[in-house]
This record gives C-alpha cells, sequence and structure tokens, in this order.
C-alpha cells in the first residue's frame, strides 16, 4: 500500500502483474503493427495518462495541444488495441437509446449525454480525415432493430424520445429490413442517419500512430501502484515516474489502482467474426454494402457487415470477474453466436466463423459516467456502459482541458454526471456485479 492509500495492482502467484490479453478481436484482422517500447528508467514529466483507449489518447492529444511545450507521458498496460477499446462492436454513437418510456425528468440529461455523444463523433471525425487514418470510418449512421413483442415496446418508446428531442430518423417495417439486411427475423427498426461505423481496433492504432509530437506513448508499461506525495510517483516494472498531475484514463480496471473500487466493474462480452463473404452470399444480405444493427432491446445482438465483406455478431455478455474469457470459455459460447447468427441468416448457414474475441465493458450500477477529480491532482475519466467510442473520446478531451484549468460545455457536461451507486466489496462485489449483469439482458427473446 502506497503512502496515499493506493495500493499496488493486483499480482499473480508469480508476482506478474495481471494485464490478461489474447490475440483475439479486431486487431487480429490488421497487419502486423510494431508497438512502442516498454517505459525503463526515471523520469520526470508535468504530465502522465495511464491508459492508452479512446480516452486516454483524446485526453493525451489535447494535453499536448493545450500544453505545446510540455512532455506528456502517455503509458498503457498492453499493445494499443488489445483493451476495450479495440474490442467493441464498432457503433460510433450520436444519439443514445434510454431504456422504458420518456421521463419528461429526464429530458434535459438526455440533451446533456447526446451533447457530449455528439462531441465524441464530431472530434473523431475531424482526426480521421486530418490524419487520414485507415479505419473504414463511415457517418452514415446505423440501424436500431426489434425482433419481438418487448424489443417492439421498446421500439414505440424510443420513437417518442426521438421525437421529443426532436432527432431525424425513418421508420422502417419487417419488409424493408428484409430487403437492406438480408434478414426476416425484424418486426421493425428505426435508421438514424447521424453515428459513424468503424474498425475500431484501426481507428485506435491510427489514433495512437497520430498523436502530437509531445506526446511520448510507452505500450506494455503496466503502472503497479501510485505514491500521492508531491510530485505523485509512478511504480511500474521498470522504471519510475514523477509527475505534477496524473489522468487515469483505464476505465473498469481503475478500481485495481484504488480509484472508484465500489462504483465500477467490468462486464464481459464476446462475439464471433465470419470469413470474408464471397459475391453470392453478399447478394443474399440484401441492398447495402455495409450496415451495422443494434437491438432496441440493450441486451441484444449487435451485428455489423463489415466493408471488408464479414459479419460480426456480438450476443453474449456476462459478469466474468472484469476479465476477458480464455479460449476455452470463447468456444463454449460460439454455438450461442452460431445459433443467433442462422436465425438472422439461414442462407448463410454453410459460412463458418473465422474469428472469435471476447472484451470488456465497464458498467456503473445505475448506468453513469465518472469524470473529474479523483484525489488532489489525479483525474478520472470512464465507464461508459457500452457506449464509449464517441464518449470516451469526448471524456478524453475534456478531463484535459478540466485538469488544465479550462472550461467548456463538455466539461460542464461531464461534471454533471449523476454520482456512481454504491456496490459492495467482494466477494459480495461479485455476486452483485453477476445481478447487475444479468438484470441488464433479461428477457432479451428473439433479439438475442
Amino acid at each position: 500500500m502506497s503512502a496515499s492509500g493506493i495500493p499496488v495492482h493486483n499480482s499473480s502467484a508469480t508476482g506478474a502483474p495481471e494485464f490478461a490479453t489474447d490475440g483475439h478481436g479486431w486487431a487480429e484482422l490488421l497487419p502486423a503493427r510494431r508497438p512502442t517500447p516498454p517505459l525503463r528508467g526515471s523520469h520526470r514529466v508535468p504530465w502522465a495518462v495511464v491508459g492508452a483507449g479512446l480516452t486516454g489518447l483524446a485526453c493525451a492529444r489535447r494535453l499536448g495541444e493545450l500544453h505545446p511545450g510540455q512532455q506528456i507521458l502517455l503509458l498503457d498496460a498492453r499493445q494499443v488495441g488489445q483493451a476495450a477499446s479495440g474490442r467493441n462492436s464498432g457503433f460510433v454513437v450520436a444519439t443514445s437509446q434510454f431504456a422504458g418510456a420518456v421521463l419528461p425528468g429526464q429530458i434535459d440529461n438526455y440533451r446533456r449525454i447526446n451533447r457530449i455523444n455528439r462531441t465524441g463523433l464530431d472530434l473523431l471525425s475531424a482526426q480521421v480525415a486530418d490524419h487520414g487514418i485507415d479505419c473504414q470510418w463511415r457517418r452514415e449512421g446505423f440501424y436500431h432493430t426489434a425482433a419481438d413483442a418487448a424489443a417492439m415496446a421498446e421500439y414505440h418508446h424510443f420513437v417518442r424520445y426521438l421525437d421529443t428531442l426532436e432527432v431525424e430518423y425513418q421508420t422502417l417495417d419487417g419488409d424493408e429490413l428484409r430487403s437492406l439486411l438480408g434478414t426476416g427475423i425484424y418486426r421493425a427498426g428505426v435508421r438514424i442517419g447521424d453515428g459513424a461505423l468503424v474498425q475500431p481496433a484501426a481507428l485506435v492504432c491510427g489514433l495512437a500512430d497520430s498523436l502530437p509530437g509531445n506526446v511520448s506513448l510507452h505500450e506494455q508499461s503496466a503502472v503497479l501502484g501510485i505514491d500521492g506525495a508531491k510530485p505523485l510517483t509512478l511504480r511500474l516494472a521498470d522504471a519510475e515516474v514523477k509527475a505534477d498531475r496524473l489522468v487515469l484514463a483505464m476505465n473498469y480496471e481503475a478500481p485495481t489502482l484504488g480509484i472508484l473500487r465500489s462504483r465500477l466493474v467490468g462486464s464481459t462480452l464476446a462475439g464471433s467474426f465470419t470469413r470474408v463473404l464471397t459475391e453470392a452470399e453478399l447478394t443474399s444480405l440484401g441492398s447495402l454494402g455495409d450496415w451495422g444493427a443494434i437491438s432496441l432491446h440493450s441486451g441484444g445482438a449487435t451485428l455489423r457487415l463489415t466493408l471488408d465483406h464479414r459479419i460480426s455478431i456480438r450476443n453474449t455478455a456476462e459478469y466474468h470477474g472484469s476479465k476477458l474469457l480464455r479460449d476455452d470459455e470463447l468456444a463454449r459460447r460460439q454455438p450461442v453466436h452460431r445459433a443467433a447468427f442462422e436465425k438472422r441468416f439461414p442462407q448463410l448457414a454453410h459460412v463458418p466463423f473465422e474469428f472469435a474475441w471476447s472484451g470488456v465493458e465497464g458498467i456503473s450500477r445505475n448506468g453513469t459516467n465518472f469524470f473529474g477529480r479523483q484525489q488532489d491532482n489525479i483525474f478520472f475519466a470512464g465507464g461508459y456502459n457500452g457506449s464509449g467510442v464517441s464518449r470516451g473520446t469526448a471524456f478524453g478531451t475534456a478531463i484535459a482541458d478540466y485538469a488544465s484549468g479550462e472550461d467548456s460545455q463538455t466539461v460542464s457536461d461531464c461534471l454533471a454526471s449523476a454520482p456512481g451507486a454504491w456496490l459492495p466489496p467482494r466477494p459480495l462485489l461479485d455476486i452483485a456485479a453477476f445481478f447487475i449483469v444479468r438484470s441488464r439482458f433479461r428477457g432479451v427473446g428473439l433479439d438475442r
């Protein structure tokens, strides 16, 4: 335990820190990338950022812009693209869905969250264009779909919500969705034109490779502990960093460094990719060359037809100790992916899966996000409950502004996030997290 009460990161019996990863996910579809070298030696910097996902990358980029004469040190325990930011389904949301009927007292909150989403979407759009990032970026919106009665109830709630917020949308019936997506499972859907689809690992790698010159990225550089004295001291296996200010952008892993230990946990999701489809197989999928569909049931399947002609399906989620699935565990989830795939695309039942993947999302008991100062000169942004591509980018940019004494509408919007609901300590935490995740996916029905 450090002098500030922040513990050393959990370690295995051998003493090696546990930052599990595997070769799976969207990064598996990319050409090999040479990671930056691990940090070694002693360093003294004005700013350190821990976590090189979308939040950490956005934060480091903004700090580099705000403080061009200062060194920004960006550290990640893994290689870029191998954590949650590279293991999601690649939906960059502009308009969030909120389950259930529209609550008049929450309309300002809906607007606040969607302002944050759109800020992140706009930031990413500009960065992809400015740096020529090759990540299959397509800002043409996507579909929210309903397959059974429970999801149809959410469909009607969602339409009323969009009307209330004056968001432009298009409704589609089952026949229209079949002609567009090549599946007859859905009874109705909504297309929102703003929002983007992306290859998430390619996006994260492109953002990492285009950071300002005063940002130094070091991968495979796990922070094992923090001493809260001034300056802050970060302990790594082969390095020590003294920093004036620290931003933690570790999402669900923040509790391992003593931050939000009773507020934030990880939910493990899993999915599969098909092989590349043939032209004949693509023809059976309707009139669109690529698309994305999110179930209107919050626990339903997430589907993509990617620009490189694969179908991705994600339809399992569970509490798994905030860890990735081992290969044998992932293999046991694949029959669930397979059943959902063939239910939607019986004409493609012969098409095999080529890859499988799991990822962990940071969730809170009451669905809130976390933003602000945690301790003197230590700041945190994270906990996106599955909407982290756009929101994490906005939060990362805003936490850099906030830590630098800057103000903006986005800073105010992020600060207005509701406090996180309390979670009990372990082992009760594991039980509580299990039921929180399970309740989110209850009654998923045909939308699984």
